[in-house]
């Protein structure tokens, strides 16, 4: 109202009746159109004014709002911009609308993603597409100008362009999808990303896009800490903003009336307040730089793990394969040139260079160059593009947004969750379930016919019920609310799940908070320069608020955390509503008989209380700005006076039910041998009890303890405060306090650090520096490599990963980017989740759910087993295609398997077998595996078993069928059949490879010699699908192809056909023979690192029994290994105690009860 007074006094030619956003003709004859208190919005400001008011912020930017405003200030600029510092816009479309014309949207033109051309152009610098080009170009010119037979001459270097043209499209039709998915994937989660502003009076939840000019902008340093556009401070209590992304500036800038200019981009660390919106997208300070840098921003990103392995294995088989092609051309220009020029040696020379046939020459070239082509693995690049493509696809649907796609492939490798409780581990629906106040404690559970509000209502006095009620209201934040959906009735939570669970109890005592709000003055909207707030922050572990009273004075609601409130006390209501001294004695007894069962029973613990002052005058009084000068808040600092001193009011227990699916995911973490630490900012025994219940605490990590309610606490190092794991992984002086570093931060010792991780099961009151420096120590730590520690957690129960940790971590707040961006593998909460931890994290769970982060690490290791398998795969037929080039060249100057055929198993097999194993669903069994090591080679000894064993049969039919295989099918030798005419005999052979080679594929689904290879076969349609299409296709190859594909005229008989398919079935046999060596190898391997392990120290023993007496000296700890025994002597009439002596180890002898005897 008092905006709309002050337009009519600006502009009262304009007809006040007129609607909010009703169009009209302007003096000029041009549209326009009124704001939302009627006046022109041809008089407001113009966007290069408020442009120049943020431009000039540092220097002149106050003078230049006084000048604008008339010395009016913020306020002043709010009705000027058809708006209100109190009520706001009137969020009708119209003017919305029209807001996003004159002053721009808060949104950015996106960067249109690559065409296909370009995507096509990127494609093709492949270093291994290109070499694969340049053959196809020297070969191309070569055929036609000296192959013999030059009407088929450009088929094998169409084939290999054949093959590039289909790998480069495949690849770009890839990305293309796939750009085009993580689009409409980040339009997704912009819409999550929810700003609170001031419409009609009331606070509403819209996305950062639909923030417009004007428009009066809500934040606080807790949930709403990105500012997402320009803006002039209205009001605010103790804010703080970090601008050091855009000055470099590290200390936070206080906002105050002196400096009230709020840029975009920064972040609020900390108190709270309200702004008026003046520039927003590309026309804000930061957005201007966005767009000045735009067009040059380039992803940098380093190759993840995987990447640099299969890098490393391309460029190893590259030297293979031309150190193969170099010794085929050298072998057959020595067999077919130099030797026979030579073997006819006489009198008059045995060299004439006019009559060698250099034709043979480009021949044998050729045929190196097929060699090095088969050589190279160019269905892996399409291998590795489907498998990431189709996880983060697969991904999405289970509720987790993949930022980086090389994030998929390195959850794969976690061996450590670090996971927060509320929201993650817990459903993040709070409700107060039980409330201590006036020496009772009432519960939700104890009476079924009354809610917890209801009893308190009518239970208690009036007086403290309004109390406490009262108490809620003020001290909770505005953009927490309570939102009632009209279609269901249903109540919802808007903002900090643990106040809207205050004020839901509010609203069951049957008051309504907004009107609560709305009467006390200092905390409703129009008298809020009257209040003061100190805002919750994770350091401080509580919030409080400051009005002033009727009678004069000001009175301080306090909330927080239990022990911290209960420490500040010095009183405590009765139930008479009468203030009681509280002594240490009964400190300790409302933490042990009150505190202690509610954390217990796993409720979030939170006190609340007050302090009257009544020689505070205003809100600004030094009094309220005073600290304390012995007492400090939780991080150390400071506490503010008038949060000491304090009465107690009540004891809130809130209960955040365990989400039913974390116990199993938790469980399945633990057969995959992925730790799961707790890190909440929850007390201790709340932490506890949570933990035990979805299976962090294992039975293995508690000891019994009769004065603990649950009969059993954690071992020592298990469960630990953040003040007592800050004291021991840093330096700390004689009295207790941090040591700090040359740059001022609390000096941390990794030595230290590794004595407490392996244990640390649940971190509790936990500040975002120690989730920090709990992922950085995780990170460097090198426990693995210290043989003694490692054995000596081994007796304790504690397996430690043979290698470097890899850390993922969760995190909602601002304050755990840093974590989040320092973690292997950072979550971000998608729904309670901060823009700024999004934007810092890889993946983004959606649903807020650890179920989900189990999901991730399936799919991880997922990645890395189809690359694996089709590596397996490409490897095998790589080995015989390339050795049976080798072998031919040698014996028959020529490779047995045309060119043109060694392309057809490229270009089928290789491309289809990339898609069908790299779209190989998960199993469980993954799950059941200890994490991918990092460090360790992606080719397994049981992938160089099954590589090296599947070669070797493969190469043996071959060879059998290459030498003796015209003579076993009556055919004509096909090195004796004229090179023009494909024959019978090298269309046996080629067929034979191809089924071999296409069983083979079934085999290959399974990395750890798994006897079953059909086991979810069925599970997988493309597999199947191109298991059966890559069959139709050499069936139609052999019997169709024709000279095209080298093949014989009219294909092969039935015998031909069935020795083919017999060769390739037997390769699923062949298979489990591989199987059950590898079981066996891997058993004897286990049994000699199991003797190796025993002690060697040697001794002797002289002993008697009544089954005989004897002598015994030995060497070794075992006397029945081989030459251990050096004398052996028993009684002549006497047998042996085996047992006896078998009991007997260098460190001592075991008795034995009962002696046998043979």
């Amino acid at each position: 109202q008092q905006g709309r007074a002050v337009a009519s006094e600006r502009a009262p030619s304009m007809p006040r009746q007129a609607p909010s956003g009703f169009q009209q003709l302007g003096d000029d004859g041009t549209d326009s159109q009124l704001g939302d208190d009627g006046t022109d919005s041809e008089s407001w400001p113009q966007k290069m004014q408020l442009m120049e008011l943020m431009d000039e912020r540092e220097s002149g930017g106050l003078r230049l709002l006084s000048d604008l405003t008339g010395g009016g200030g913020a306020e002043k600029l709010a009705s000027m911009l058809g708006s209100s510092a109190g009520s706001g816009l009137s969020g009708e479309a119209a003017d919305l609308d029209h807001r996003k014309v004159l002053f721009g949207a808060n949104a950015f033109r996106e960067k249109e993603p690559k065409s296909y051309l370009e995507l096509v152009w990127d494609a093709l610098h492949d270093a291994v597409l290109i070499m694969l080009l340049v053959l196809a170009a020297v070969q191309l010119p070569t055929e036609l100008v000296f192959g013999k037979d030059k009407s088929t001459a450009w088929i094998e270097p169409t084939a290999l362009f054949l093959s590039v043209f289909i790998i480069v499209n495949v690849s770009s039709a890839t990305d293309y999808v796939k750009e085009r998915q993580f689009k409409s994937l980040a339009a997704k989660l912009n819409q999550s990303n929810k700003k609170v502003v001031v419409r009609r009076g009331e606070q509403t939840e819209v996305t950062d896009a639909e923030i417009v000019v004007g428009d009066v902008l809500a934040f606080n340093a807790h949930s709403l800490a990105s500012l997402p556009c320009d803006g002039v401070l209205l009001s605010g209590s103790d804010v703080k903003v970090d601008e050091s992304s855009l000055t470099g500036e590290p200390d936070p800038m206080p906002k105050t009336a002196e400096a009230p200019f709020c840029v975009s981009g920064t972040d609020v660390v900390s108190g709270s307040g309200r702004m008026l919106v003046v520039a927003v997208g590309p026309y804000s300070v930061s957005g201007k730089i966005k767009m000045a840098v735009y067009h040059d921003e380039e992803e940098d990103d380093e190759a993840s793990p995987l990447f640099v392995k299969l890098n490393g294995i391309v460029e190893d088989v590259f030297k293979v394969g031309l150190a193969a092609a170099v010794f085929c051309f050298l072998a057959m220009v020595a067999l077919g040139i130099v030797y026979p020029s030579f073997r006819g040696c006489g009198e008059e020379g045995c060299w004439d260079f006019l009559e060698v046939e250099w034709l043979h020459l480009i021949e044998y070239m050729l045929t190196a160059i097929t060699v090095l082509a088969v050589a190279v693995p160019e269905g892996l690049p399409l291998a590795v593009n489907l498998a990431l493509a189709f996880s983060s696809q697969q991904m999405m649907a289970q509720n987790n947004l993949v930022k980086h796609l090389d994030a998929c492939e390195t959850m794969g490798s976690a061996t450590t969750i670090c996971s927060d409780k509320t929201g993650t581990l817990t459903a993040n629906r709070m409700s107060v379930r039980a409330v201590r106040v006036g020496g009772v404690t009432y519960s939700a559970a104890g009476d079924s016919k009354r809610s917890l509000g209801r009893q308190l209502v009518e239970l208690l006095p009036e007086k403290l019920a309004h109390l406490l009620a009262h108490l809620i209201c003020v001290d909770t934040m505005d953009e927490s609310f309570l939102e009632v959906n009209e279609a269901t009735g249903a109540t919802g939570f808007k903002g900090n799940p643990t106040e809207c669970a205050l004020l839901s109890l509010v609203a069951e005592m049957g008051y309504d908070y907004a009107a609560l709000r709305h009467d006390t003055p200092g905390r409703s909207l129009a008298t809020a320069a009257r209040g003061k707030p100190f805002m919750f922050s994770s350091k401080r572990k509580m919030m409080s608020w400051a009005v002033p009273l009727p009678r004069g004075g000001y009175r301080v609601y306090c909330k927080g955390a239990s022990e911290i409130v209960i420490a500040r006390c010095d009183a405590m209501l009765s139930a008479s509503g009468e203030a009681a001294p509280l002594s240490d004695a009964k400190r300790q007894q409302l933490m042990e008989t009150v505190v202690r069962p509610f954390a217990g029973e796993a409720y979030r613990t939170i006190a609340l209380a007050y302090r009257d002052l009544p020689g505070v005058k205003s809100a600004s009084s030094k009094e309220l700005e005073a600290t304390h000068s012995t007492m400090t808040n939780a991080d150390g600092s400071a506490a503010y006076v008038a949060e000491t001193g304090l009465t107690l009011l009540a004891l809130t227990g809130i209960a955040d039910p365990l989400r039913p699916e974390v116990p199993g995911a938790i469980e399945r973490c633990n057969r995959a041998g992925i730790d799961v630490r707790m890190v909440t900012g929850d007390n201790l025994d709340t932490a506890v009890a949570i933990a035990k219940n979805c299976g962090i605490l294992r039975p293995q990590d508690l000891e019994p303890d009769p004065a603990h309610a649950a009969g059993e606490r954690p071992k020592p190092k298990r469960a630990l405060e953040g003040r007592e794991f800050r004291a021991l992984v840093h330096r700390t002086h004689a009295d207790g306090s941090l040591a700090l570093d040359e740059e001022g931060k609390p000096e941390f010792l990794q030595t230290q650090f590794d004595k407490v991780w392996p244990y640390l099961r649940v971190l509790a009151r936990s500040s975002p520096a120690d989730k920090l420096t709990l992922a950085n120590g995780l990170n460097k730590s090198t426990v693995f490599a210290d043989a003694q520690q490692v054995e000596e957690l081994r007796r304790e129960g504690i397996v430690v990963f043979p290698d470097r940790q890899v850390v993922a971590m969760t995190g909602d707040g601002t304050n755990d980017a840093p974590a989040l961006k320092r973690a292997d593998v950072g979550f971000a909460m998608g729904v309670a989740g901060t823009q700024i931890a999004k934007d810092a994290c890889d993946i983004v769970l959606l649903d807020d759910n650890f179920a989900s982060i189990v999901v991730a690490a399936k799919w991880g290791r997922n990645v890395y087993a189809s690359i694996s398998k089709f590596l397996q795969f490409q490897l095998t037929v790589n080995i015989v295609a390339v050795s049976l080039a080798i072998i031919g060249s040698i014996v028959f100057q020529e490779s047995p398997i045309a060119a043109v055929q060694m392309l057809w198993v490229n270009l089928i097999m290789d491309s289809l077998a990339s898609l069908a194993l790299s779209t190989e669903p998960p199993s469980e069994e993954l799950l059941a595996r200890p994490p991918v090591n990092r460090s360790t080679s992606i080719v397994t000894r049981q992938m160089w078993i099954n590589m090296l064993g599947q070669a070797a049969y493969q190469l043996g039919v071959t060879l059998f069928v290459l030498f003796h295989g015209a003579e076993h099918f009556h055919v004509l030798d096909g090195h004796d059949v004229d090179n023009s005419k494909p024959s019978v005999h090298y269309t046996i052979l080629f067929n034979a490879f191809v089924l071999m080679t296409l069983c083979n594929e079934v085999n290959c689904r399974k990395l750890e010699g798994e006897f079953n290879v059909f086991a979810g076969v069925c599970s997988n349609a493309w597999f199947v699908g191109v298991l059966l299409g890559t069959l139709v296709l050499q069936v139609l190859a052999v019997q169709f192809g024709g000279r095209a594909l080298r093949c014989a005229e009219g294909g092969l008989t039935t015998h031909q056909w069935l020795f083919c398919v017999g060769a390739g079935l037997f390769s699923l046999v062949w298979q489990q023979a591989l199987n059950c060596y590898s079981l066996l190898s891997r058993r004897v391997d286990a049994r000699r690192k199991r003797i190796k392990k025993k002690p060697a120290h040697g001794g002797a023993v002289k002993f008697m029994s009544r089954t005989g007496n004897g002598f015994q000296e030995f060497r070794r700890s075992n006397p029945y290994l081989g030459k251990s025994l050096s004398t052996l002597r028993f009684s002549p009439s006497s047998k042996t105690a085996p047992d006896l002596i078998s009991a007997v180890a260098g460190t001592g002898p075991v008795a034995v009860s009962r002696p046998s005897s043979y």
